[in-house]
């Protein structure tokens, strides 16, 4: 195996631990944003915050392998790199959408504080945060994740 075959594996390892901390950082951000924040207790909120993190590095490995699958090539991510970055930003979004209404209307998981801004979707509401947060950190993450690749690249 030549070393750009191997470019594919280190990019999704370098990925997912970029997305693993800005994940878990947005989610303590964002926390005060939910009901839990005023009813919760300290071990609850914590608790809480390291469950969504994990739930978010599955949704990123999901979203990322099925963009992969469906748009990717043999010599990804040096091709397809943006029709990759698109789907991984749909995928993750509606993901998000479908999470949220299910969890917010349907089991009734958590709730939104009266500091969420909400998107109205029909006659739901959406929490503005959790969708930009699958608009801003896969971007991101993908972005930087593909300029350390190229730095790599450049030093071997």
């Amino acid at each position: 195996m030549s070393k750009g075959d191997a470019n594919w594996l280190w990019f999704i390892r370098r990925y997912l631990g970029i997305m693993a901390i800005v994940n878990l950082l947005w989610e303590g951000f964002q926390m005060p944003f939910y009901t839990l924040w005023l009813e919760g207790t300290l071990g609850r909120i914590v608790y809480s915050i390291l469950h969504c993190t994990g739930g978010d590095i599955l949704i990123a490995l999901s979203s990322l392998m099925l963009a992969v699958v469906i748009t990717g090539s043999s010599h990804w991510p040096e091709e397809k790199y943006k029709p990759v970055l698109f789907l991984t930003v749909v995928f993750g979004v509606v993901y998000c959408a479908y999470s949220e209404w299910l969890n917010v209307y349907i089991y009734r998981n958590w709730g939104y504080s009266e500091q969420m801004p909400l998107l109205s979707v029909g006659q739901w509401q959406i929490g503005l945060l959790p969708l930009l947060q699958w608009i801003v950190l896969p971007t991101t993450s993908l972005w930087l994740t593909r300029k350390l690749l190229i730095n790599r690249k450049e030093n071997v």
